[in-house]
């Protein structure tokens, strides 16, 4: 049973996205702090009012984030 629920960070322009490596949810903002309220939220919708289990997660899984960097020459 997964206890962590996985985000990718990448930045398109001015704009973060964050796409969900174990949810199907994509959200994205125009800051990083604002990003973050934004997944904690999207989980919380994609998750209400379902069997937890039914995802393979434990009851309150926590939420890991990483941001892609950019590639640089």
């Amino acid at each position: 049973m997964k206890t962590i629920a996985q985000f990718r960070i990448t930045k398109d322009e001015d704009t973060y996205i964050a796409e969900g490596l174990d949810l199907a949810i994509i959200t994205e903002s125009n800051d990083l702090d604002t990003l973050m309220k934004n997944i904690e939220e999207a989980v919380a919708l994609h998750l209400e009012g379902e069997k937890i289990s039914d995802f393979d997660f434990s009851q309150k899984p926590s939420i890991l984030v990483n941001y892609e960097l950019p590639k640089y020459a």
